[in-house]
């Protein structure tokens, strides 16, 4: 029997109506979440990137600013961009588009981010506070995931989740979120230095790839049943397609779908969820503002 195909871009609508009306509360009382979005260069996936958030942004009744900067911008230049947002009242988020320039310390530039504003959630505040436990922004395409397995009543509580991946943007975050008491999984990370992948892919309740490699997980890999989180998202060279390429996950989808319980597929996964937790994270910071200048 096929797997149950989990529709990123439905339970996306889902989230975003709710920042929507979220927005709009915060209108009447005359605050407008704004998002600034800084991209230096011109990196197409970036250009895609940035377009996507702008629209979510616009059906989502928030404002978006959108700075752009020409590659041979200086790192000094971009800090003093930062910190000039981060006195702005009227922005709430700040997101700088990733990947910089060689020439720029992404660090420097991501921990210049006031925490209150840093809607990515990759600045070490927000970071510790997701370790700890505490309030604060989470990182949207781990948050998205963890979103989209509850959204399908997915089992968590004693499950036994594998991730594949150990990047700071998603695969530590959700073995830090997987493992939390409210979600209780127990969590294997994999990596390039494990031997045997297939020994733990096999063991896996959840299995979450996010090694950024295409087709690394086939279909044998799989424990029957289990669901698939497919988080890669890599261009694979395609003559038949215009645009000479195509988009593929982690995941040999054809041949996990048949043994899969659950699977997403790439696009339309978690690629729509990642969108989406970032304007629930912008309504958010804008929540906070409000509630910062009316003292509640």
């Amino acid at each position: 029997m096929a797997a149950i195909i989990i529709d990123g871009k439905a339970v996306a609508a889902k989230v975003r109506e709710s920042a929507k009306l979220r927005t709009a509360v915060l209108k009447e009382k005359g605050i407008v979440p704004c998002l600034a979005v800084v991209l230096v260069g011109e990196d197409p996936a970036s250009l895609s990137y940035v377009t996507g958030k702008e629209k979510a942004l616009a059906e989502a009744g928030m404002l978006g600013r959108d700075i752009r900067l020409p590659s041979a911008t200086s790192e000094a230049e971009l800090l003093s961009l930062i910190e000039t947002l981060n006195a702005d009242a009227s922005v709430h988020g700040i997101l700088v588009q990733l990947p910089l320039p060689k020439h720029i310390n992404e660090d420097r530039v991501i921990t210049a981010i006031d925490p209150v504003k840093d809607v990515d959630g990759f600045h070490p505040v927000s970071v510790g506070n997701m370790v700890l436990g505490r309030p604060g922004f989470l990182p949207c395409t781990p948050h998205g995931v963890l979103v989209l397995l509850r959204e399908l009543a997915i089992p968590l509580s004693g499950a036994h989740a594998v991730v594949l991946g150990r990047s700071n943007i998603v695969g530590k975050p959700l073995a830090n979120l997987l493992s939390r008491r409210d979600v209780n999984a127990t969590v294997t990370v994999c990596h390039t230095g494990t031997k045997d992948l297939a020994k733990y892919t096999r063991e896996a309740d959840i299995l979450i790839a996010a090694a950024g490699r295409p087709g690394l997980v086939t279909a044998d890999m799989i424990k029957s049943g289990a669901a698939v989180i497919d988080v890669g998202v890599n261009r694979v060279s395609d003559p038949r397609s215009k645009k000479g390429y195509r988009l593929a996950g982690d995941v040999d989808f054809d041949g996990a779908v048949e043994k899969a319980g659950w699977i997403t597929p790439v696009p339309g996964g978690v690629g729509p969820m990642t969108i989406a937790m970032l304007m629930q994270n912008v309504v958010e910071a804008a929540e906070i503002y409000s509630r910062s200048i009316s003292g509640d």
